[in-house]
């Protein structure tokens, strides 16, 4: 039957063009996912304890911590809540992970874990881990994503936070290193956007004074000031802010302590699963969805430390020894909770701070993403299968951005550790090929042909 239209080419054409113009605009500040591989953690250590070797001193810290205190799969499994089916791969998986690889992200730290140093001391500490860090490098211990973090650019700390910044770079170039692969610097306590405008401003001028390639420099921002949630019109201040980073910016990490200090809420209640910072995480969430930014939630700051220890010669008594172990397993199921919680919010990574808190860390990731694999694989066989079947018979299938959400659980799962690709590529219904290239458009291409 013949079709009838009322408008014609000539009587669209302005509003084509106006609509060719958002869409590009959108396509242009929300690119996804960039499909590289999202570290699991950022640990954070004072700066003047860093060291080249640091995951491997940490990954060993971890180990002694899980011999004493889960010494096997179904203790280990007790004391964090891993379901039984799990335990003896969730166990065996973490174990091979702190030997091989414990750290993924690491932060020198010169702000709270740092605290305030006479300008020479803090001078040093920058040029020292410089150094520690170049070494690393030519060694190749480094962990896979590195940096520092510097302290705040407010009017107080600005001048020796850009100090801190310029000796480390200048210190780690003019030696003859380069940058390590994933380098990035954390910019703590954003109150006014101008701080973020200058962070981008003084990374485009350390790259000219010391000839690095446009870009080389990149940051975080972290959100942890009620500031970076709210801009002073009512607005939401983070894509704002993002944009005034000019694409230097890479993650947003939220900071709980400081957030729910700022927001007062007292001390007794300042905890990652408070209301207020399930709120700041969703105005994160949905204000920078889309935008190649990788979010990351903060930490637990309850430390697995046994209270008790014997002194030289002597052993602990069974009780102290208990209470050593109860302590030790609270603040395990704790943290477990917290990262399991952010997980279900989307958030795939988050902060640790000592290394006995890395089992727990790898443990809820792999627990999550191994819980969860026969729903989504059958999810993803018959998206897979139904978007292939209209691909072929020549119909616009025009829900790509849900089939790439149910990839990108595998993905994950995957760059956690949690499965092999060997083992989740035939669970999706796909290639190896084919889960590699990350990308489901180009999935669907490939088997239009």
């Amino acid at each position: 039957m013949p079709t009838q239209r009322s408008l014609s080419a000539e009587d669209t054409r302005d509003v084509m063009a106006t609509l060719a113009r958002a869409n590009g605009a959108f396509a242009a500040s929300h690119p996804g996912d960039s499909g590289g591989r999202q570290p699991v953690h950022t640990v954070y250590g004072g700066a003047h304890l860093f060291r080249a070797d640091v995951s491997a001193r940490m990954g060993e810290l971890a180990l002694r911590s899980l011999d004493r205190f889960g010494p096997d799969a179904a203790t280990f499994a007790r004391a964090l809540g891993v379901p039984p089916r799990l335990a003896d791969v969730v166990y065996r998986r973490v174990r091979e992970k702190l030997a091989r690889e414990a750290v993924e992200d690491f932060r020198a730290d010169f702000e709270d874990g740092y605290g305030n140093r006479p300008d020479a001391e803090e001078d040093g500490h920058a040029a020292s881990v410089a150094a520690e860090m170049a070494a690393g490098a030519r060694r190749g211990v480094l962990p896979p994503f590195v940096g520092i973090r510097i302290k705040p650019l407010s009017e107080e700390l600005r001048e020796r936070s850009v100090r801190t910044f310029d000796i480390f770079v200048t210190t780690l170039v003019r030696d003859g290193a380069a940058l390590p692969p994933n380098f990035v610097v954390t910019l703590p306590k954003i109150t006014v956007p101008e701080q973020v405008g200058a962070m981008a401003d003084l990374c485009d001028r350390l790259e000219r004074a010391l000839r690095l390639p446009a870009g080389t420099l990149r940051f975080e921002m972290m959100v942890e000031t009620p500031e970076s949630i709210f801009a002073e019109d009512g607005g939401v201040a983070l894509p704002r802010l993002l944009a005034l980073a000019r694409g230097r910016c890479v993650a947003a990490h939220f900071g709980t302590y400081d957030y729910t200090a700022s927001n007062n809420i007292t001390a007794a209640h300042q905890h990652m699963n408070h209301p207020a910072c399930d709120f700041a995480r969703q105005v994160m969430q949905v204000s920078l969805a889309g935008r190649g930014v990788w979010l990351s939630d903060g930490a637990t700051n309850v430390m697995p430390v046994p209270p008790h220890r014997a002194a030289e010669g002597e052993t602990l008594s069974s009780a102290a020894e208990e209470e050593n172990r109860a302590v030790v397993h609270r603040a395990w199921k704790l943290a477990y909770d917290h990262i399991q919680h952010s997980l279900e919010l989307g958030f795939y990574q988050g902060w640790d701070l000592h290394p006995a808190q890395l089992p727990v860390r790898y443990a809820a990731v792999y627990t999550f993403f191994l819980d969860g694999l026969d729903a989504a694989a059958e999810r993803l066989r018959n998206f897979v299968a139904k978007a292939a079947q209209a691909t072929l018979v020549g119909d616009v299938f025009d829900d790509a951005a849900t089939g790439q959400g149910l990839l990108n659980f595998f993905l994950r799962a995957i760059n956690s550790g949690a499965i092999g690709e060997e083992e989740a590529a035939p669970l999706g219904g796909l290639t190896v090929e084919e889960l590699r290239t990350r990308s489901f458009v180009k999935i669907l291409r490939g088997r239009a042909g």
